[in-house]
């Protein structure tokens, strides 16, 4: 059995370099307005960048393409296709037949993935893709865990499956979605989603014959979260999901912090190499423990046990695990005075959680003193200032550039 790819999201080189040191084995990015993370997306030269470090040390880097395009956009996605082929990307997430079809004419050394957006939910939809040039599919989230099973066994042994295991899941129909678009102008087909699912509305009944006199429906203060969901994750389902023989494993989140990519890439890392080593000892609620450090929403597995399952609306719009949050990443290591970048406050006295990469075994300790990382002056707290505030502190185990600090509130 081949070992299963772990995929991350990576909004910028930065998170990808993040994202690779906490196990990730190859990171999506997105393509400057083609991609449905706009807001987030990559220049041709960072894309190149990090397409160049992620070779060196033996991962993959594919980019998002994914957007449905207008025929205005097509002379820009023909360039972009021609550029991705030069800088060597190793795939392409596209949604869109006519996309499809200039990557095979402009770029055919390029593999084609077939993105969440495509709505692939049948063996036949799959098998469609797979005779016009795809070399995978990643599965609408709609799925359980059967008819993913279904598609794998109806489809080219060679042909990749791929399917998200932890993140946000979108109201509509795998992402496809004109809310946004409606309410903000911003169209999520195109990349710019506003998140008007994620919005608190307050909603209110007409009594037909009395019209003008509305009456609201069970909101509080904050309103009524009526569209917006809990998110994936399948840590549970680990074991089940390698042994179907699913290709990819995707984590959902460009937008996200390197703190958060740190944590969950790195419980997921661990929960599978785990698996692999010990598959009878598979333990987990330590790698759900991990993840309910980060600050999320509630937990769902959605459709993949229970097509029935109803458990994963978020009706008060909230979100847990505020205990911890990001307190710096390691810049330079010293035995005696390490220089931290700061993303929070920080304050002797302070407990913090050194992020281990390829362990959940994390190194907690106490911050006994912090010094100024100019003037090297004793001082009892900072906050963060600027972009890049740093700060020296001693830390207890030797540590790598780049390492994540948590702390506890």
């Amino acid at each position: 059995m081949n070992k299963v790819e772990l995929l991350a999201p990576a909004g910028s080189f930065e998170k990808a370099k993040i994202a690779f040191l906490y196990g990730a084995d190859s990171v999506y990015m997105g393509t400057a307005s083609l991609s449905l993370r706009s807001r987030v997306s990559v220049d041709d030269n960072e894309l190149e960048k990090t397409i160049e470090y992620a070779h060196k040390i033996g991962k993959k880097v594919y980019a998002a393409v994914n957007i449905y395009a207008w025929d205005d956009k097509y002379e820009e996605i023909i360039k972009q296709a021609k550029r991705l082929s030069e800088i060597k990307v190793d795939g392409v997430i596209i949604s869109d037949g006519g996309v499809v079809e200039i990557f095979k004419q402009y770029a055919p050394n390029i593999p084609i993935h077939i993105s969440t957006q495509a709505n692939v939910i049948s063996s036949h939809n799959a098998n469609f893709w797979c005779h016009n040039g795809a070399k995978r599919v990643i599965l609408g989230r709609e799925l359980n865990k059967e008819q993913i099973k279904e598609i794998i066994k109806n489809t080219p042994d060679d042909f990749e499956v791929e399917i998200f295991i932890h993140g946000a899941i979108c109201f509509s129909y795998s992402g496809r979605c004109f809310l946004s678009d409606f309410l903000a102008s911003r169209s999520a087909n195109l990349g710019d989603c506003a998140q008007s699912c994620r919005w608190a509305y307050n909603v209110y009944v007409e009594e037909k014959n009395n019209p003008g006199n509305l009456m609201p429906i069970e909101d509080d203060e904050h309103g009524t979260y009526i569209f917006s969901s809990k998110d994936l994750c399948l840590i549970k389902e680990i074991p089940e999901i390698i042994e179907m023989g699913v290709n990819s494993l995707k984590i959902e989140g460009r937008l996200k912090t390197e703190y958060y990519l740190a944590s969950v890439i790195n419980a997921y890392r661990v929960a599978i190499d785990d698996y692999y080593n010990n598959p009878q000892e598979y333990d987990y609620s330590k790698y759900l423990k991990e993840l309910e450090k980060t600050k999320t929403r509630g937990l769902t597995t959605f459709y993949f046990n229970d097509r029935n399952n109803k458990d994963f609306q978020e009706y008060e719009g909230k979100q847990y695990n505020l205990e911890y949050e990001f307190g710096g990443k390691v810049v330079e290591y010293n035995s005696e005075k390490s220089l931290i970048e700061i993303r929070n406050k920080l304050s002797v006295g302070d407990t913090l959680e050194i992020l281990i990469p390829g362990s959940i075994d994390n190194y907690v300790f106490t911050i006994e003193e912090l010094w100024d990382s100019e003037t090297e002056e004793s001082i009892t707290c900072i906050n963060p200032g600027k972009l890049g505030q740093t700060v020296k502190m001693h830390l207890p185990i030797k540590c790598e550039k780049d390492w994540i600090i948590r702390r506890k509130k």
